[in-house]
């Protein structure tokens, strides 16, 4: 890896400047439903102020996550801060109404109305369309007054630097990968050390001049915190079937006294094609934990033994019951 792995990459075609890391403020909105245990505000504000004084310049959020909460407790922190630290980066996403899934143009507008109240802030970074796979209708979302086309009228009025397409399923992404021209996307759960899901994608976008955000390299945490301890499995409840995937990634890297958490980050951020690499925190040392796993030296042999365990190419959402919360 590079001597310094965190350090600033170009994002796409855009002028801006972002870290190989990039910090997910989900589980910050006290989401319990999503990752089974909850974030207070204090806990949340003090995560945010410590990525806020870490290297990284770069988070990432949502307006549905914790329904609002998240964007509120980081506006909340910039305001205590006295504003962004100089060059940071903010990312967000337009939202369905979450109570009818409607996503139409006025909709995409009341969320990006919404975030920027929420935030404190008069425009962002980066704005994504966010999970249209869940909308009432993916048709109302492409329609010519639907949700998309009104997030690349957001851009032109300079309410955005970069516009990008954030959803799951990849039958999903990719016609619409095709046909608009995004200039960045976020896939998460989908390629990591135990799936595959992304990665014909992930060209795709490459070959189109896409920045691709890579989220949740720890498959929904189990990576980070360790399958004894957290058996969920991308936001569910594990069976031993799933866990199997991991439990072999944490022999090899038991055996190198490695932390899985560092090689689930590196095997995302050592990929030439991935600008950035999201990974969610909860508390103030976690921020501190993941500069240290992607700073950890892991010896060859280990990745070699990591790429020879099997992986999953399918969907790991696909039994996924959703919950927004």
């Amino acid at each position: 890896m590079a001597d310094d792995p965190i350090g600033k990459t170009k994002l796409g075609r855009t002028n801006l400047a972002v870290s190989k890391i990039c910090f997910g403020m989900s589980s910050l909105g006290d989401m319990p439903d999503t990752y089974g245990y909850g974030v207070d505000e204090e806990q949340a504000k003090k995560t945010i102020q410590a990525i806020f004084e870490s290297p990284v310049n770069f988070l990432d959020t949502s307006r549905i996550y914790g329904f609002g909460r998240s964007e509120e407790r980081i506006g909340e922190a910039i305001r205590e801060r006295g504003g962004l630290p100089q060059g940071f980066v903010v990312s967000t996403k337009l939202d369905r109404d979450p109570d009818t899934n409607r996503f139409d143009a006025s909709q995409a507008r009341r969320s990006l109305e919404e975030s920027l109240k929420a935030l404190g802030l008069d425009r962002v970074d980066v704005l994504h369309l966010h999970d249209p796979e869940h909308a009432a209708s993916l048709e109302e979302v492409t329609d010519p007054q639907g949700a998309l086309p009104e997030l690349f009228r957001m851009k032109e009025e300079g309410l955005a630097t970069a516009v990008g397409l954030a959803a799951g399923p990849v039958d999903i992404m990719m016609p619409l990968l095709h046909d608009w021209d995004f200039d960045v996307l976020i896939t998460h759960n989908r390629f990591t050390l135990t799936n595959r899901n992304a990665h014909a994608m992930i060209d795709f976008a490459c070959a189109k001049g896409i920045a691709v955000l890579n989220a949740a390299p720890y498959a929904g945490g189990v990576l980070a915190k360790g399958s004894s301890s957290y058996q969920r499995y991308v936001y569910q409840e594990a069976s031993e079937e799933m866990l199997d995937p991991i439990r072999r990634v944490e022999a090899v890297c038991a055996k190198h006294d490695v932390p899985p958490g560092a090689a689930a980050l590196q095997f995302s951020m050592q990929d030439a094609r991935i600008t950035s690499t999201i990974c969610g925190v909860s508390r103030p040392e976690r921020v501190e934990q993941t500069l240290e796993w992607a700073r950890w030296p892991i010896p060859q042999e280990v990745w070699d033994e990591l790429a020879s365990l099997s992986f999953s190419t399918e969907d790991p959402e696909a039994t996924r019951e959703y919950k927004p919360g």
